[in-house]
């Protein structure tokens, strides 16, 4: 059993940054892949972006890639999203994931490959 909890979610202006925490309970941490998505009103979740068990590996969905990273801290626990240059369209409730079993036969943009979710944090861009 894993908690995920995301903070630093807010209100920002467009072109501004923000920058996401999600803190992972146990002691296995560093063996997840971890994920973020993210679910704005009315529309599914999407996928954001994705990182490693060591952090030497990111992918990003084309929505974002080039203004977000992601970064983890495996003594800390915590993965982080770095979000730049913020659109309205950035709008959402984000939420991270962790992945017990990384696998290059599943997409790891798929929200069934991730076996443990945050409560997610809300993030609102205004232009």
């Amino acid at each position: 059993q894993v908690t995920l909890v995301e903070s630093g979610g807010g209100l920002v202006q467009a072109g501004g940054s923000l920058r996401l925490s999600c803190a992972a309970s146990g002691r296995t941490f560093s063996s997840y892949a971890m994920g973020w998505f993210r679910q704005a009103p009315g529309t599914e979740r999407e996928f954001v972006g994705r990182i490693s068990r060591s952090g030497g590996s990111t992918y990003y969905a084309d929505s974002v890639k080039g203004r977000f990273t992601i970064s983890r801290d495996n003594a800390k626990n915590t993965v982080y999203l770095q979000m730049t240059k913020l659109k309205p369209a950035d709008t959402a409730v984000y939420y991270c994931a962790a992945d017990r079993n990384p696998s290059d036969f599943w997409s790891y943009a798929r929200m069934d490959v991730y076996d443990y979710w945050g409560q997610g944090t809300p993030v609102t861009v205004s232009s």
